[in-house]
């Protein structure tokens, strides 16, 4: 995998997140603006953490190429500056929103828990494509902060 291609597969999945907020998004509010924007990220961490998750999982076969580009992804997407999907307004108390209030009285812990995941997902990138063995090590702390933001933030389905 060259520079090229992370850099291609970074901008492509940057240009479908703005797309899909582009799409819908021309007479909504920006208080909507920023859920489905937020959203529609957490979608595309789920999508890359899938692929890598049913790998580490023994759940579908360990691919050197295709663990390399979804952990490259993913810590493409943890390095997104996403202060902007936070507004005030977006809370679980909103249709379609699992957001919790206590992301708004306590910015510090979901920035911190951010950087976690942007730190755990750039180590797992540096040795996904180095065997299964490495990628299950690499995995867990992803998997933690993924977890620990969750926990903390995101309310349980209805």
């Amino acid at each position: 995998m060259t520079l090229n291609y992370k850099s291609f597969t970074l901008v492509a999945a940057l240009t479908a997140l703005a797309g899909t907020g582009f799409a819908g998004g021309h007479s909504a509010s920006p208080e909507d603006k920023a859920m489905k924007a937020r959203q529609s990220h957490m979608q595309l961490y789920s999508f890359n953490l899938g692929v890598l998750g049913g790998m580490a999982q023994d759940k579908s076969p360990y691919d050197a190429q295709s663990a390399s580009i979804a952990a490259a992804n993913l810590a493409a997407l943890a390095a997104v500056n996403q202060a902007g999907y936070w507004v005030e307004g977006t809370d679980s108390s909103v249709e379609g929103s699992r957001a919790k209030p206590e992301i708004w009285t306590d910015m510090a812990g979901l920035e911190q828990d951010m950087a976690d995941l942007a730190n755990a997902s750039t180590a797992l990138a540096a040795v996904a494509g180095d065997g299964l063995d490495a990628l299950k090590a690499a995995f867990g702390p992803v998997g933690k902060a993924c977890g620990d933001c969750h926990d903390a933030y995101r309310a349980p389905r209805n």
